[in-house]
């Protein structure tokens, strides 16, 4: 149910006035949670013939909306950003004593079924960092054109800092060269919110990251993208030119190409973790506000030390 988003729904004055307090949180949250509104205003004026005034709108509203949802087959994942995006609206409109209380602080949405990690082994990590390769010439690569030379050597680095740093897709192609600090291995991440953590990167990455930049007709320095659209522009690549070229490489390891770069994100986390990490470090890597989102990974380990605990007890 994409609802226009080009029409007179922006004129809402209490809706803009959300919008622009959300420019201090990332772009995907102002997108979902802009659309999800907007979703609402325009099922509201479908139904009821008029546009919502926010500050009477009332429980049996929403309940009306969520069965609305379900009707349709939303899914639960859907349905329940639509109900974060209405709570965390009517959240500000109570800090700006616009209403008094919220409509919808009673209504719950059936709560999700904890789903498995998808995450790669280290093996199948190996595999997929080299992949880019593979699209260049095999028996002489110096056939392959600059453009080309210059794209596998990139998405070399791309695929070595995600994994390196664990950082989300937004963060990385967010990265400016001032943001590393090659002497100390540190990469200082602008995360959700724009709040800023120090992450550590590995020798593997900085040297994948150094092979790129020397491809380039000018060293990134300062505010300019660690990992440009081309050579010779000064644009940072986007996150779905990315997205895309992920799943060839993907398909050139042998790997599922549903696969999200988020996953290689999972597979940091993962790994850390069972090589020894505790929860609270790989929290504060990841860059997440709170250990329950952290969490989702123990199950993994967990099914790992129980295998080896069933293999080496004498007496289980």
């Amino acid at each position: 149910m994409a609802a226009p988003l080009n029409n007179k729904n922006q004129l809402d004055p209490w809706l803009n006035l959300f919008f622009q307090h959300l420019t201090i949180a990332s772009p995907y949250t102002l997108r979902n949670y802009r659309r999800a509104l907007l979703e609402f205003k325009h099922w509201y004026q479908k139904d009821r013939k008029e546009d919502p005034a926010w500050n009477k709108l009332q429980r049996y509203d929403f309940r009306a909306y969520l069965h609305h949802l379900g009707k349709r087959n939303i899914g639960r994942a859907s349905t329940k950003l639509q109900f974060s995006a209405l709570r965390s609206f009517y959240k500000f409109l109570i800090r700006q004593r616009l209403v008094e209380s919220s409509p919808i602080k009673s209504v719950t949405v059936q709560k999700l079924p904890q789903r498995l990690v998808q995450f790669l082994t280290p093996k199948q990590m190996e595999a997929l960092l080299i992949a880019p390769f593979e699209l260049l010439p095999p028996d002489d690569k110096r056939k392959a054109s600059q453009t080309a030379k210059v794209l596998c050597w990139r998405d070399v680095a791309v695929l070595e800092t995600i994994y390196s740093c664990g950082l989300r897709i937004s963060e990385l192609c967010g990265l400016q060269a001032g943001d590393i600090d090659r002497s100390e291995k540190l990469v200082r991440v602008k995360g959700k919110g724009k709040k800023e953590r120090e992450v550590p990167i590995g020798e593997v990455a900085l040297k994948a990251i150094a092979d790129y930049w020397r491809l380039l007709p000018k060293q990134p320095e300062g505010d300019c993208p660690v990992f440009l659209a081309r050579a010779k522009g000064i644009r940072a690549v986007s996150p779905r030119s990315l997205q895309l070229r992920l799943k060839r490489y993907l398909k050139i390891a042998g790997l599922e190409p549903t696969l999200t770069p988020h996953k290689l994100r999972h597979s940091y986390a993962t790994h850390l973790l069972e090589a020894g990490a505790d929860l609270r470090s790989v929290q504060e890597l990841l860059g997440h506000e709170h250990l329950a989102t952290t969490q989702i990974y123990t199950h993994v380990t967990v099914d790992r030390l129980k295998k080896a605990y069933h293999q080496a007890h004498p007496r289980t």
